[in-house]
């Protein structure tokens, strides 16, 4: 689930990235080097290469490129970054992805998260009262059901930063929150990141084959998402502009089409 907290520490030695966890972040690191170590097996090139894991520690190869949040984000990057995410989530086969931990926060831990938050709100202003309101409504409905469930390799992380443009393709960065997931759930968590739209919007679900039944989940689980940033936004945060919060308020009561 997306986090306004630093979790890790980087520091850069020519060629390499030295990724240090804090310990608030149990099992980040063990993720972090799973997936670098998957991810160079069956889909070579699309994140750093493990060069060494120890004390907590991942050690990585220096990708070059330039993080697509604060870059003007045209068709062309939009378009690379789907084609990375769409490599990336079928890039560990059935039989060994099957075999991988389901990835942290996935919709019952999120479902949960989100209700705790709406029970324990405190009167606002009444458009965000509304957006609890109809939140707690909706979710109330939400079941994990198995149509439109894909299963993939899920990164666990929406935020624009984590994708680095090169000139010609997009490469992916910080897997700490990776692991099974599902198509429809990733591609959900990655429209409603705030990073997403609050400099501008890119409109990225879009851009992959769906099914039928992977569109209506992706739907669903958009607006558990939205109501994720909703709370994590209440408390309006120097990352983001002034006035981003009211700005998610709104999104929240159309996502869920209130």
């Amino acid at each position: 689930m997306a986090d306004l907290r630093h979790t890790h520490e980087l520091t850069y030695e020519g060629d390499r990235v030295v990724k240090r966890y804090q310990e608030s972040k149990p099992g980040a690191a063990e993720r972090e080097w799973r997936a670098l170590t998957l991810l160079a097996e069956h889909a070579p090139g699309l994140a750093p290469e493990p060069i060494a894991f120890e004390g907590g520690a991942v050690t990585m190869s220096r990708i070059p490129g330039v993080p697509l949040r604060g870059l003007f984000a045209r068709a062309r990057h939009v378009a690379a970054m789907a084609e990375a995410l769409a490599e990336l989530h079928a890039a560990v086969p059935p039989a060994v992805l099957r075999s991988i931990p389901v990835r942290p926060w996935q919709q019952e831990a999120i479902a949960d998260w989100i209700k705790k938050r709406c029970a324990a709100w405190q009167s606002r202003e009444p458009l965000a009262d509304r957006a609890v309101k109809e939140g707690q409504r909706w979710l109330e409905s939400w079941s994990p059901g198995g149509q439109g469930r894909r299963e993939a390799f899920g990164a666990g992380d929406g935020n624009l930063a984590n994708f680095l443009w090169d000139g010609s393709r997009v490469r992916i960065v910080d897997f700490e929150d990776s692991g099974r997931s599902d198509v429809a759930f990733e591609v959900a968590e990655l429209a409603e990141h705030v990073s997403m739209w609050v400099d501008g919007e890119v409109e990225i679900a879009r851009r992959f084959e769906l099914s039928p039944q992977e569109e209506r989940r992706t739907r669903e689980c958009r607006k558990a998402h939205a109501l994720v940033w909703f709370f994590l936004l209440s408390h309006e945060h120097p990352r983001n502009p002034p006035g981003t919060f009211q700005r998610q308020v709104e999104r929240v009561l159309t996502t869920l089409g209130a």
